[in-house]
């Protein structure tokens, strides 16, 4: 039975639409990767769905009482919550009841009589189960429970978006680029937590391998037109190929036949006296046919300014360290980076990625050791903040600081032609930045990036907003680059396709290089958890290097995987009947020693509780 559907639906934004009498039908449990170029109108689809945006013509329909949760490119929340008070909001008043019970938790002076009151309330609205959803989304998502909105980045600010979305549990889940700003152990974390969803998916991404691993079906958006596709992304690749292919042909064939006709129309005085007025009409509609056609827009075409060569050693660093609030983010490391070296850095959100580059550019100062750089050495850096663009600029004035032409590798181009190799319509390049999408705003920073002479390129995080197919043109263009790269990424394809070499971030400032291919990422991901809760019980785990193997789980996880599950049975069934104690009117009477003595004790086992959950989580994912 459909969950959400409709018909012959158009929505406009100019003279085009960006829907046009479109067609779709959601289904229970389906898996859907949602296709198309920046601008197409992708996330406009989501909001349609979700019911944010009426159409200009056309019917929808949801079923009774179905309930859609969205993730937005750039979330809007509640500033002066923490997380924790954001997360629970979503859900409504249990949500309320549910954040107001763990700030009365946290305070040393809490109303007990108040405290309990709110304990009925929660059982009557089976609280507990949803409070424990809400602390494992957190947890997985290692967002910090009691930080305000107000102090988050745009990235920590995406993860709280997608943790509101989960907790929902909703029976249609719309997701637009869920994996930009996150690691790739999250990423991993939510292609499962996808796998057990039981709802719906819709969802935008321009990661193919999580693209691959979500999606049964692909529904591409082209020229106004939804398209579905009963496969998954590969499959669709192939078959795609060939449906433009007999495109192509039915177009040349409908070409070809109206030439016909337009010579036929324009032959001279005999052809006019006995010329068929059905053949007219015909050649009249053909022409307006041929006018409504959308052809499809040619590929970006990208091209970077090269540099001066670059000397032989590029970056040389001796035993470089660098802490910040006692934290290490890089611990003795030393490298040498020679020239066509191409490396891609690899890690948790957080670790010391961006902060090593900044180091080996020379931006910031060591805490001790040493990085020299080779000569001639030009440098263009791509940041992962995007918050360097003036958005009230046009596209033109940003690119090439309103000059007319720009130079690139020693031609002169009109700007207005090379922002057309980015994609950009002349009108588009004279709009204001802060009308175009993310994806539009990232091709903003690479036709920027790429008008630089340069021999080494830094990109930090490129592929966030960018659609598939220009992601695979950038793709191409790093691929026959022949000067130096490093590349941040949490893109697993694009990385293992550009290059050739890996420095993964372990954690206290380690960093190991890995030299070749790096197929088995989950495998790392796992092997370095393992070793974390080794190294927090103090006990030695051996660690595996052998890329091809499967991870075996020792017998002490097989026993503590076998043990979990009864703990905690036996911990909800002693949290249950302390609750029931402390939510009687009668157990408020007693001493408040008494009372507060077992107001601590539920404390406690609602906290064990939660690590329990935790472990059972980390244990089972292994």
């Amino acid at each position: 039975m459909p969950l959400l559907k409709f018909d012959n639906v158009t929505v406009a934004f100019g003279l085009k639409p960006v829907l046009d009498n479109a067609d779709l039908q959601i289904d229970e449990q389906e898996r859907i990767g949602l296709i198309g170029r920046n601008g197409e109108g992708k996330s406009t689809l989501l909001k349609v769905l979700a019911g944010e945006l009426l159409p200009d013509s056309g019917q929808l329909w949801r079923q009774s009482g179905v309930v859609v949760a969205t993730l937005e490119q750039s979330p809007v929340l509640p500033e002066a919550l923490t997380i924790y008070e954001a997360v629970a909001d979503s859900l409504g008043e249990v949500g309320h009841l549910i954040a107001k019970y763990h700030d009365m938790l946290l305070d040393p002076n809490v109303d007990l009589e108040a405290l309990g009151s709110l304990q009925h309330q929660f059982e009557a609205l089976d609280g507990w189960t949803i409070q424990q959803r809400v602390d494992s989304v957190l947890s997985r998502l290692n967002l910090p429970a009691e930080k305000k909105i107000s102090e988050l980045s745009g990235g920590w600010k995406r993860r709280v978006g997608l943790a509101r979305a989960l907790v929902m549990e909703p029976d249609v889940l719309l997701l637009d680029e869920p994996t930009n700003h996150l690691d790739m152990e999250t990423i991993v974390w939510l292609e499962k937590q996808l796998e057990t969803f039981r709802g719906a998916v819709v969802c935008i991404t321009h990661d193919r391998v999580f693209l691959q691993n979500i999606s049964k079906r692909i529904i591409e958006i082209d020229r106004g037109q939804l398209t579905s596709w009963s496969c998954n992304y590969l499959q669709y690749l192939e078959r795609k190929a060939a449906a433009l292919e007999s495109e192509a042909k039915t177009h040349a064939e409908f070409d070809k036949k109206l030439a016909r006709e337009e010579v036929w129309i324009r032959q001279g005085i005999k052809a006019r006296r006995t010329r068929n007025e059905g053949r007219v009409r015909a050649l009249e509609s053909l022409r307006k046919e041929r006018a409504q056609r959308r052809n499809l827009a040619g590929p970006a075409k990208l091209e970077v300014e090269q540099g001066e060569r670059s000397g032989k050693l590029v970056i040389e660093a001796e035993e470089i360290s660098i802490a910040y609030d006692g934290r290490k983010m890089v611990d003795q490391f030393s490298c040498r980076l020679m020239r066509g070296d191409r490396v891609g850095l690899v890690g948790p959100n957080g670790i010391g990625k961006s902060t090593l580059i900044k180091a080996l550019l020379q931006q910031i100062e060591l805490d001790s050791g040493l990085v020299k750089h080779g000569t001639k050495l030009q440098v263009a850096y791509f940041d992962q903040h995007r918050d360097v663009l003036d958005l009230e600029k046009t596209v033109i004035d940003l690119v090439s600081g309103g000059r007319d032409t720009i130079t690139i590798n020693g031609r002169d181009r009109h700007i207005i032609s090379y922002l057309g190799d980015f994609l950009f319509a002349p009108e588009r390049a004279r709009s204001p930045a802060k009308v175009l999408s993310g994806g539009e705003r990232n091709r903003i920073m690479l036709a920027k990036l790429f008008s630089q002479p340069a021999n080494f390129i830094v990109m930090d995080e490129p592929t966030n907003d960018l659609d598939v197919e220009t992601l695979e043109l950038l793709e191409e263009l790093l691929i026959d680059y022949d000067g130096t790269l490093i590349l941040v990424s949490h893109d697993r394809k694009f990385l293992e396709n550009v290059v050739t070499s890996f420095w993964f971030f372990e954690g206290e400032g380690k960093i190991t290089e890995y030299v070749g291919e790096l197929p088995n990422w989950a495998k790392i991901i796992k092997d370095n958890a393992q070793a974390e809760q080794a190294s927090k019980s103090n006990k030695p785990a051996a660690i595996t290097q052998k890329q091809n193997a499967k991870p075996k789980l020792s017998f002490k996880i097989k026993k503590e995987l076998e043990e979990l599950p009864k703990q905690i049975e036996a911990l909800e069934a002693e949290l249950a009947q302390l609750q029931e104690l402390t939510s009687s009117a009668e157990f408020h009477t007693q001493d408040h020693t008494i009372v507060q003595a077992k107001m601590n004790e539920l404390k406690q086992l609602d906290q064990q509780l939660q690590a329990k959950y935790q472990r059972w989580d980390e244990v089972e994912s292994m």
